[in-house]
């Protein structure tokens, strides 16, 4: 009888653009490109919590950012293209309607595995993550890449008519460029635990970013937040749903080492945890020094968490994906 086969995280890569803009350099450049028009200096640190992010060069793509972290964890792991079974892309940026931006990642990295793109908004890689359990524990693939893209300050919106309208751009403003990758290898010895997600569809008008169609074609439209109906929507969502991965082994949040959480903004992440009663000095914090890192959220805290020394081989970790939808899920890994 053949052992079981368990799916683990073996190794986590980030890379990050090397420039930097801070908030404050940000508002200056809005008030620049809008003169008749109060940007009242400090609003959008106030509402978001932010006060740098990562800008990547122009011309520079979702798919370079995710090969530079592919071929981070690569290196990392002494694994070589050619023994990847399947290659995963899981970012909100992409490079290419068709075809898939995993083609990209895998043609530059020189890898022939099958690949595919999964799309959940902020959640992608949550759920990449969840497909690549699957497909280890069911022995159909032994060694999974998971890159992750995100070009989210091309989607600042840079022109506003008045207030309003700056208020309505707050959430671009937070975007933050970023190349992320997990390499999954199967195991004897369980490494994802369990996992479970949820969703309330009927909030997906709270945050979408549209695809316009108008005489000139089709173009990407800027990200639109109601802020009021993100939080009413959060509220409904089934948290016991959120702890069962936890409760079904009879832990709890304060049994794990470090709670990865999507944060968009500092505010929504101190509302969530409040909501879901998650204790503080667990949590991963981002989102001031980094931004809003889209889905490579949880990829950026899980390599800081192990780099800082909070999280050993062995320990618990729960990764927490919020995402535009509105869906949410809980993965617990023993790192």
């Amino acid at each position: 009888m053949s052992a079981r086969r368990y799916a683990q995280v073996a190794e986590v890569a980030v890379h990050l653009p090397g420039d930097v803009r801070t908030t404050a350099e940000l508002e200056e450049l809005l008030a620049e490109r809008n003169p008749g028009v109060d940007i009242p200096r400090g609003a959008v640190e106030r509402l978001t919590g932010v006060r740098r992010r990562h800008v990547a060069p122009p011309g520079l793509t979702a798919s370079d950012l995710a090969t530079a972290a592919a071929r981070a964890v690569l290196r990392q792991s002494g694994h070589a293209p050619p023994a990847l079974d399947l290659i995963i892309y899981a970012g909100v940026s992409a490079d290419a309607v068709e075809p898939a931006t995993a083609h990209l990642v895998a043609a530059r990295l020189g890898a022939g595995c099958p690949v595919f793109d999964v799309r959940n908004a902020c959640n992608g890689v949550l759920n990449a993550i969840e497909l690549a359990d699957l497909y280890i524990t069911s022995g159909r693939h032994r060694t999974v890449l998971i890159a992750c893209g995100e070009v989210a300050t091309s989607a600042i919106r840079w022109q506003v008519s008045g207030p309003a309208e700056f208020t309505a751009a707050v959430p671009s403003y937070a975007g933050s460029d970023s190349g992320t990758a997990l390499l999954m290898q199967a195991g004897t010895t369980p490494g994802v635990l369990g996992h479970e997600f949820c969703a309330n569809s009927a909030y997906w008008e709270a945050a979408v970013m549209p695809i316009v169609r108008d005489g000139g074609g089709q173009r990407i439209g800027p990200l639109a937040v109601d802020a009021a109906s993100l939080a009413i929507g959060l509220q409904k969502l089934d948290l016991d749903l959120l702890r069962r991965p936890l409760t079904d082994r009879g832990l709890d949040w304060s049994d794990m080492a470090a709670i990865c959480v999507h944060q968009p903004t500092g505010q929504s992440l101190d509302r969530f945890c409040e909501l879901a009663g998650l204790p503080r000095d667990k949590v991963v914090h981002t989102v001031a020094e980094h931004g809003d890192l889209a889905a490579s959220t949880l990829p950026v805290q899980l390599h800081q968490a192990a780099r800082e020394g909070r999280v050993t081989r062995g320990d618990l970790v729960a990764l927490i994906g919020l995402a535009g939808g509105l869906s949410a899920g809980t993965m617990l890994i023993r790192w």
